[in-house]
């Protein structure tokens, strides 16, 4: 068989290649028996008293399964021959490397008993990127079958739908914790509503009526979101998905300012609204553009100074709705703007009222404007003069463009 020696050893996709194999986190990790055994079984097939299974890093190849004399975890990508095997869908192999002239300063073929046969499989993901290999070696030549190679062929799939089963498995379990997460962010304004009305009836019996209105207010809140994040759960989608329809935002702005009544007075905070007359109807799903808001509102009376302004600032703009958070709060230096929207980012701004923080709001309420086709941004002149969450939705949610998003 003629073996020419290839241009580079480096595929057209590996950028995207190397992510996948990132993905599986599977380099690094310790010897498995699941793996050993399918190793085993190629030795087997080919009668050979070397077998591997390898996954081909940026500039090393990590052996997963080493079944042969070699003392090593890893090897330099340059030097392996698993380097020629990702490079094609097919069995690559070699039944003499003596007859190979590119290999014949190889490390491993040069050796006194080196590598003289050589057949391996690509680990090929259902992508198609070709993460790593399947192979055996010998110390002396062979020729090989078809059924040998289709069984070889056969085994690098066992071990990419491992890889795929433990991936789909971990994506499942980070889903349960996200969606745990979001619950526990999104029930703590509520609960806090709960608590300081229960001291204000504590305090003032004659406020019965209206603490009452908002317990009960706040308790059917919880019992919303719950509800949603359960039948979420049961889809096990990975996206969040949208119920829309059409949301009367000056209602909405008022029942949302009514739940922050008692957290802003708590604070002597003043919320102040802003609303066009003639806002439009928005399509979106009313429950989650109420987190938005919620979110937002919290964050403000969170961040924000004992006896200092919030401002909300309802506009329509260019065929959009633009919803403006002004507060009066620590601002933002430029460290806290690159991390503002990631989960469990720690920012130099800290609660004023011993609130606590879990770093989840922003990140949450970003996804939440995103998957309405939206988008969200803070301003901020620097520290300790204030920030403005900005956040601009289309009124016609279009399903098509969010399909094509995600």
């Amino acid at each position: 068989m003629n073996h020419r020696k290839p241009i580079t050893t480096v595929p057209d996709n590996e950028v995207a290649r190397l992510e996948k194999l990132r993905e599986y986190q599977i380099l690094d990790t310790h010897t498995e028996d699941t793996f050993d055994k399918l190793a085993l079984m190629a030795s087997k097939i080919f009668n050979t008293p070397g077998a591997f299974i390898t996954f081909v890093d940026e500039e090393r190849v990590f052996l997963k399964s080493n079944l042969s004399q070699l003392p090593y975890t890893h090897v330099d990508r340059s030097a392996s021959l698993c380097s020629l095997v990702i490079l094609g869908d097919e069995v690559t192999v070699f039944s003499d490397t003596e007859r190979v002239a590119y290999l014949l300063d190889n490390d491993y073929v040069a050796l006194d008993g080196g590598v003289r046969f050589f057949a391996g499989a690509p680990l090929k993901t259902p992508e198609g990127y070709n993460v790593g290999a399947i192979c055996v070696i010998d110390s002396v030549r062979k020729e090989v079958t078809a059924d040998q190679l289709d069984m070889l062929k056969t085994l690098a799939h066992i071990v990419i739908d491992k890889l795929e089963n433990r991936l789909r498995y971990r994506k499942t379990v980070e889903s349960q914790v996200n969606l745990m997460n979001i619950a526990l962010h999104e029930i703590k304004n509520p609960l806090a509503s709960i608590n300081l009305a229960n001291d204000i009836l504590k305090k003032d019996p004659s406020s019965k009526e209206k603490m009452t209105d908002m317990i009960r207010s706040s308790v059917k809140r919880i019992q919303a979101k719950l509800s949603e994040l359960l039948k979420q759960a049961e889809l096990e989608e990975k996206e969040l998905v949208l119920s829309i329809e059409e949301v009367d935002m000056k209602e909405l702005f008022k029942r949302t300012l009514n739940n922050f009544e008692l957290l802003a007075q708590r604070k002597k905070q003043v919320i102040e609204f802003e609303c066009e007359e003639l806002l439009p109807i928005l399509q979106a799903d009313k429950a989650k553009l109420s987190d938005i808001l919620h979110n937002l509102i919290s964050n403000a009376i969170k961040y924000s100074y004992h006896g200092s302004v919030i401002r909300i600032i309802a506009r329509e703009v260019e065929g959009c709705v633009q919803i403006e958070v002004q507060d009066e709060g620590q601002g933002l230096n430029e460290d806290d703007v690159n991390r503002l929207f990631t989960k469990f980012a720690k920012l130099s701004s800290k609660p004023t009222g011993k609130e606590t923080s879990n770093g989840l709001g922003l990140s949450i309420t970003k996804s939440l404007v995103e998957l309405h086709n939206g988008t969200i941004e803070a301003v901020s002149a620097g520290k300790d003069k204030g920030t403005s969450f900005i956040v601009t939705l289309p009124i016609k949610y279009n399903k098509q463009y969010q399909e094509e998003f995600n």
